[in-house]
């Protein structure tokens, strides 16, 4: 109980129930005046118009304290971007410039609650989403538990969104063979949505993790849906879809997978059924490729950067020219000395970026040849381009 008292906790909580979702104009506020004091501003109402557009109807809710106990008496949490679980590196295709994003506002989350006792960092590191329609045919599901029940096997954890229909199938398929799987809601994580599923979802949380960016007792809703499509997608390697109809959500899901840099996968069904619709449609438009088990899955989201259909595309998500750099990789690479070596630590003090997303950046920058590591530090590498 005494983490629910922590200062910056407390705030994490309140600016997460007012918000309710992502907000650049938020997480500038946080950025430049911290976590605490960008709070206390937002309850008097001392903040840009573009944050007070934002919070003003939920400005007045003091509720953060008793979220934090509900969740600890869950035996839940709130995991904030300085905990060493955040997902800093999954999140840093949130920072693309405006208009690579299918929504304005679809950034990175503000802070996640959760359930379970898997780390969310370390338990998504090696992912793969698997959604779809939630009219599954008798073959969808089939399909699906193969899949799932096949990358879990191997060690692979199976992101979905708790859904009746194929994300139920992949929940229970990587429960069935002892494997990680992570349900993502558009709800609060004390809300068991879709009501069916709260026996299901309360087996995910023995072993793996339910999570949410909402504070709990927040309803489900249409556009939370669509909103939570993204983290779906973030929290992945690479998306599967097995049944889809013509305007299915999945597509949603798919498309923010694309903009995240995450390869889009689709399984093929009978031409007859309308329920294969929207995977026929992506993969004749080239916006998916076509699996059919998971070893094409695992060909096709194993590596890193896979799936990225050019190299256009992988310059304007990992950036090799410094000033395509995301922007907490560039902050970073800022921070090293012409010289010399850096720990992590001594990073962070000199960019301003908390640890854990300093260790997330440190990745992107070794990947991209900009830094390497010697039995000293951390060093900065001069790319002859």
């Amino acid at each position: 109980m005494s983490t629910a008292r922590n200062p910056e906790t407390l705030a994490w909580a309140y600016v997460s129930t007012v918000v309710q979702g992502p907000s650049r104009a938020v997480e500038q506020l946080i950025a430049s005046r911290g976590v605490v004091d960008a709070a206390a501003t937002m309850r008097t109402g001392d903040v840009p118009k573009a944050v007070w557009d934002r919070v003003s109807a939920r400005a007045h809710l003091d509720t953060a304290a008793a979220g934090l106990d509900l969740m600890a008496a869950m035996d839940g949490r709130l995991v904030v971007p300085s905990d060493e679980e955040w997902p800093a590196w999954r999140f840093l295709g949130f920072e693309r410039p405006d208009g690579a994003l299918p929504t304005r506002d679809g950034g990175a989350p503000l802070a996640l609650w959760v359930v379970g006792p898997a780390p969310v960092a370390p338990s998504t590191e090696r992912a793969v989403a698997v959604v779809g329609t939630r009219a599954a045919t008798s073959y969808g599901e089939h399909v699906t538990g193969e899949i799932a029940g096949d990358l879990a096997v191997d060690g692979w954890t199976v992101v979905s969104g708790g859904a009746y229909g194929i994300d139920g199938a992949a929940h229970r398929a990587a429960l069935g063979v002892g494997g990680c799987t992570v349900a993502v809601l558009a709800c609060g994580v004390d809300r068991a949505y879709p009501a069916g599923h709260e026996r299901l979802l309360r087996r995910v949380s023995e072993t793996g993790a339910v999570v949410s960016e909402y504070p709990p007792g927040t309803p489900p809703a249409r556009y939370r849906f669509l909103s939570r499509n993204r983290l779906v997608a973030a929290l992945c390697d690479g998306v599967v879809v097995v049944e889809a109809g013509w305007r299915s959500g999945a597509r949603n899901t798919a498309s923010w997978a694309r903009a995240l840099g995450r390869p889009v996968m689709a399984v093929p069904g009978p031409v007859t059924s309308a329920s294969s619709t929207g995977c026929h449609r992506m993969i004749r438009e080239g916006e998916a490729r076509l699996v059919t088990g998971a070893r094409d899955v695992v060909a096709e989201a194993g590596a890193v950067g896979a799936g990225v259909e050019d190299d256009d595309d992988r310059d304007a998500l990992f950036g090799r020219d410094l000033d395509r750099l995301p922007q907490t990789p560039a902050r970073v690479l800022d921070a090293f000395p012409a010289s010399g070596a850096r720990t992590v630590q001594q990073l962070s003090v000199d960019s301003g970026v908390p640890v854990s997303a300093v260790r997330s950046a440190l990745v992107v920058l070794e990947i991209e040849g900009h830094a390497g590591r010697d039995e000293t530090g951390w060093v900065r590498v001069d790319k002859v381009r």
